[in-house]
């Protein structure tokens, strides 16, 4: 079977969720649910101090009709096309601030045709949970969990980073 791409992937997902009362956007990747907005961001690479601006702001932007607005995203899930570096992921997982909130998805090797995605996702966000099910009943995918280096592994002078209200 060949692997839709990142933004297929997304569009079936928003498709499912629209039978499931949750609203959803053509043009830009969120879903909102239980008047909470669940983002997805899909990359193949970010910088490092690209990720932790981006995890930090929260935001999403809301197209209606022909004007933008700026929401708080509750929760948002990163999708990588490529392995993201392990900073990225200790950021995430030793943070509980991020945590509760980010999910990372690294879909390289499904994407590869390989049926894995490891991922890290501590939200309790029911959008994620559901992406997860569309990803194991609809593409046929085995999700792990993101293996997570030893604190020992990663300088922690590489990075800090501050809550930002």
């Amino acid at each position: 079977m060949k692997m839709p791409k990142i933004w297929e992937i997304l569009r079936m997902f928003k498709d499912s969720c629209k039978g499931r009362g949750w609203k959803t956007s053509e043009n830009e990747d969120w879903v909102e649910a239980d008047e909470c907005y669940h983002n997805f961001l899909w990359t193949k690479d970010v910088s490092f101090s690209s990720f932790k601006r981006i995890i930090t702001s929260k935001k999403c932007i809301v197209r209606e009709s022909l004007s933008y607005r700026v929401v708080e995203a509750s929760y948002t899930a990163w999708l990588f096309s490529e392995k993201p570096s392990e900073t990225m992921i200790k950021l995430v997982y030793e943070n509980p601030s991020f945590s509760s909130k980010i999910a990372l998805y690294d879909l390289s090797q499904m994407l590869e045709g390989k049926g894995l995605c490891t991922r890290l996702n501590d939200t309790d966000s029911p959008v994620f949970k559901e992406f997860e099910s569309f990803l194991r009943n609809e593409l046929k995918a085995k999700i792990k969990p993101v293996p997570i280096a030893s604190s020992s592994e990663i300088n922690p002078d590489e990075y800090t980073v501050k809550e930002v209200a």
